[in-house]
């Protein structure tokens, strides 16, 4: 949480700092424009990305399949969108580098990787607490039973 907080004060702080130095180098009027642009390119990115991750992911699941790959490669997009919108240059260097297609790929493979060990401790704690209740004598607890239907009050 506090890393959060440390974030949230000093990124802002880092991105003014080097729009100021930018900013003296190649002047105002320069810098003014490049982070316009970008934040055009950013928004440009934001709604190309929903559009086409949402033709993309019905199209997977029309063929039966799970869209998690391009899910993630759209989500990834629409972050490089809003960190291109952000003005600043270090968010700028931080969301093209999520358009690059290389390094995309790479964040995909370690968002996955990531999911599927957090899945896997969860599945191991599952069957660890069903263990210990089990050697306890209790019954390990079930997910609760559902049953859809509609009823009618009839007062008399």
């Amino acid at each position: 949480m506090r890393g959060f907080f440390l974030l949230f004060l000093v990124f802002p702080l880092l991105e003014l700092f080097v729009l100021i130095r930018v900013g003296s180098s190649i002047g105002a009027l320069t810098t003014l424009l490049l982070v316009l642009a970008s934040g055009v390119v950013g928004v440009l990115c934001i709604r190309l990305a929903g559009l086409t991750t949402a033709l993309n992911v019905r199209q997977r699941m029309a063929q039966g399949e799970a869209p998690n790959g391009e899910m993630l490669n759209g989500l990834l997009l629409v972050i490089a969108g809003g960190l291109l919108f952000l003005p600043g240059f270090i968010s700028d260097v931080l969301g093209a580098l999520c358009l690059l297609p290389i390094t995309r790929q790479l964040l995909i493979k370690r968002i996955t990787r990531h999911m599927s060990q957090g899945s896997a401790q969860s599945q191991h704690f599952y069957a660890q607490s069903t263990t210990y209740t089990e050697q306890r004598g209790r019954q390990p607890s079930r997910p609760a039973q559902i049953i859809e239907g509609e009823f009618e009050r009839k007062d008399p």
